[in-house]
Parts: C-alpha cells; sequence; structure tokens
C-alpha cells in the first residue's frame, strides 16, 4: 500500500462545522480533516468559517479562515497550495500561524510547471491565554442607524501573545509652544488575527455567526 495513501483514524466533526466549510468551497475535505485532527473529538461550542478571496498580480488567491471554539481551547487551522517549485527552483513557501487560513494560486503555479502542493497548520490556544476579542463594527449612515442592527460590516480582532502591535507616537507636555524632546508615547496591543466581514459581501448568516462567535469566545474567556 501507498505511505502516501494511508488513511486515519479522524474524528467527525458536528453537522453544522462541516456544512459551513463545504460551503467555503476551498479543499473542503483537507481543511475538515485538519480541524477534526487538531480538535481530537473535543466539543465544539461555536466555529466561524470565512472566505476571503485576494489578488496578487495576475494571480487569484482564495484564503478560508476557520476559527473553533471548544471548552477549553481556542482552534486554529491554517492550509496553503502553492506550486512547489523546489526541484526548478530551490525555493519553497513558508506558511504563517495566523488561522485557519488558505490560499489558493496552484491553478497558475501548475502552468510554471510547479506541482500543486498542500500545505495544512494547526494551532491551539488555551482559553487563559486569549488576551483580547475586539469587534470593531462598521455603520454607514449613522444618523439613521437602526436600533439592534449593529451595522453591515466588522472586523473581528483576537490576540494571545504571539503577535503584537506597537503604536508610538511623540510625547508632548501640554505646552503648544514646547519644542523640546519628550521622547515617545506608545500602546502595546495583541493583534494575532483579524477578519472583516461584510454582510454585502459574505451575507447576513456570516456576519450573524461572526458576531455570535465573538460573543462566545468572550463569554469563555476569563472562566
Amino acid at each position: 500500500m501507498d505511505p502516501m495513501m494511508r488513511s486515519f483514524d479522524v474524528p467527525t466533526l458536528p453537522v453544522d462545522l462541516t456544512a459551513a466549510i463545504e460551503r467555503a468551497g476551498y479543499y473542503p475535505a483537507l481543511v475538515g480533516d485538519v480541524v477534526a485532527a487538531a480538535l481530537a473529538g473535543e466539543q465544539v461550542r461555536s466555529h466561524l468559517v470565512h472566505l476571503e478571496t485576494t489578488f496578487d498580480r495576475d494571480v487569484i488567491r482564495r484564503h478560508v479562515t476557520v476559527l473553533v471554539l471548544t471548552p477549553s481551547r481556542l482552534v486554529i487551522a491554517h492550509a496553503d497550495d502553492h506550486a512547489d517549485e523546489a526541484a526548478g527552483a530551490g525555493v519553497t513557501d513558508g506558511v504563517g500561524s495566523g488561522g485557519v487560513a488558505a490560499s489558493d494560486g496552484a491553478a497558475e503555479g501548475a502552468g510554471l510547471g510547479g506541482q500543486e502542493v498542500a500545505t495544512a497548520t494547526t494551532e491551539s490556544i488555551p482559553l487563559s491565554a486569549v488576551r483580547g476579542v475586539m469587534l470593531t463594527h462598521v455603520v454607514a449612515d449613522p444618523q439613521n442607524y437602526v436600533p439592534g442592527s449593529l451595522g453591515r460590516e466588522l472586523t473581528l480582532t483576537l490576540g494571545w501573545g504571539a503577535v503584537s502591535r506597537v503604536d508610538l507616537l511623540p510625547a508632548t507636555c501640554g505646552d503648544p509652544g514646547c519644542d523640546a524632546d519628550h521622547g515617545y508615547d506608545g500602546t502595546i496591543s495583541s493583534d494575532d488575527i483579524a477578519l472583516r466581514v461584510s454582510a454585502t459581501a459574505d451575507g447576513d448568516v456570516a456576519l450573524q455567526q461572526a458576531i455570535a462567535f465573538a460573543h462566545a469566545l468572550s463569554g469563555s474567556l476569563g472562566q
């Protein structure tokens, strides 16, 4: 039997999580197995699947992010496909650890003679290590805001300390005429993963799922 074709006993995902991964349409069998292996049978309390398409010059890339909340962990899986040009050019692509993200440039890479390769990475974050859940709501025409609607677009930012952003500004003493050097004031904030969800682009259901996941994760912190 070909070792590359060996099968493993991967736990079954909940039906709604499997359906969300299949709706995203990006290598659903691979993404589903990777997420299931990382969960190792642990209960799924909430999940979020987000698909994004970007354009890199003449290459179309798709990114799918899957976040899963369990009673003890935030599980993130990352899958990336690319043309393996190592044999011809001695170059390999790396993968990040930012989330379940997947990008698709395989069709274009195959045209360059590279073999299609997929790389999948998972990361499990203890809930005790998650430092923040931030929701930024974007509201168009705020003067006519409808109570309870929360806008048509949001950005979900999660931080657990793997990546930090430093914002620096020149410090002042309060005297508008003072030109002395007072150094800098700054803030450090966690910014490990950020997902932008739009009801216009992704649908109302996707927006509601993002809000529900953020609420579930926020409610699990500190328990």
